[in-house]
């Protein structure tokens, strides 16, 4: 699928690294693993924990390349039409197109911040500044819990969400 979609390996390799922890954990399994033990390698690894290994990291890796290729090939606003047709929760459908539409509502606010501590002369350059960092992350979830109260409230005030 990923040939034929015309998705880069490369956009595809630098997203799939969301994935490296679980890997990891599927390496580390046979050898943490209880049960019967098979020699490889002049290693002594638990078969159920090289099954559970190869499973998870298949598993693992199909999803995120499937996820990853779905979400390069298909606008959200088609993401969202789908889950309709597939006939998922209307309510859980409405809060999926609300955060792709306050997406971008967002991330305008987190390049005012970054433009702003630039302004300021700050560079994150080391683990010193991971502070400032965290305090800004904190600072734009507030901004953004409260910019969505205030819609909920607006909402509200048109008639939105009423019981008919």
């Amino acid at each position: 699928m990923a040939v034929w979609s015309t998705v880069p390996a490369s956009y595809l390799l630098k997203r799939a690294v969301v994935e490296v922890p679980f890997l990891v954990f599927a390496v580390l399994l046979p050898f943490v693993a209880e049960g019967p033990q098979v020699e490889l390698a002049g290693l002594s690894l638990s078969r159920a924990g090289l099954v559970a290994a190869a499973g998870l990291a298949m598993k693992g890796t199909l999803g995120v390349l499937a996820s990853l290729l779905l979400a390069a090939t298909t606008e959200p606003q088609e993401l969202i039409r789908g889950l309709e047709r597939l006939r998922m929760p209307a309510q859980l459908v409405q809060i999926l197109a609300f955060m792709v539409r306050y997406l971008d509502v967002v991330g305008d606010e987190m390049r005012r911040m970054r433009v702003a501590l630039a302004s300021r002369g700050f560079t994150a350059s080391n683990p010193r500044h991971w502070p400032v960092i965290a305090r800004s992350a904190g600072a734009l979830f507030i901004r953004s819990y409260e910019r969505g109260e205030r819609v909920h409230l607006a909402m509200l005030a048109r008639g939105h969400g009423l019981p008919e």
